[in-house]
């Protein structure tokens, strides 16, 4: 099999976006076009997140980032559930906000590295400044129709600070997607 030098190794390499890397190789350091093609396959990343609601995990309406800020999207993802089933906590954090915006029962769980996971609409069982473990009851699912036409569903969101996140990949597992960080 032929050995290709890692500068051409690299180039052959797919790239992501505005991410690059920046690496001194190692004199004579040579590779295997095999060696290129196992390093570009997508490597499994384990779940972060649990389902909130279950069983089956039917989202009805995926995420979609708005191209401003105060701008139409869709700021989470709606999974489709029954009137009354438990809501559990994602992760475990503290809850930061228990109450009603807009007529809506919602919680919002802040996680110990920042990331905030909100559940819409929700009758709280929790309370502001309760400790949760992932999969701890936050509340029941309202029936209120409207977002999921006339299936209930949990809209499940992921906000860093005021930026929000695509919830999914923190379900699924992946695929991460590396984006570029606004100054």
């Amino acid at each position: 099999m032929p050995r290709v030098p890692i500068a051409l190794a690299l180039a052959l390499v797919p790239t992501v976006g505005a991410v690059s890397v920046t690496a001194a190789p190692a004199p004579r350091a040579e590779i295997t076009p095999s060696t290129v093609e196992a390093a570009a396959a997508p490597t499994p990343v384990r779940a972060r997140w649990r389902w909130p609601v279950g069983p089956g995990h039917d989202v009805a309406r995926p995420f979609e980032r708005p191209p401003t800020p105060y701008a139409a999207g869709h700021r989470g993802i709606d999974v489709l559930s029954t009137a009354g089933a438990p809501v559990t906590a994602v992760e475990a954090g503290v809850v930061t906000h228990a109450g009603r915006i807009a007529g809506r029962g919602t919680v919002t769980v802040t996680h110990a590295d920042g990331l905030a996971s909100t559940y819409e609409p929700v009758a709280a069982a929790a309370r502001r400044g309760d400790q949760v473990r992932g999969g701890a009851r936050l509340g029941t699912l309202e029936a209120t129709g409207g977002h999921c036409g006339a299936a209930p569903c949990l809209h499940l969101g992921a906000r860093r600070g005021r930026d929000y996140v695509d919830p999914l990949p923190l379900l699924t597992g992946g695929p991460i997607v590396l984006l570029p960080v606004s100054p």
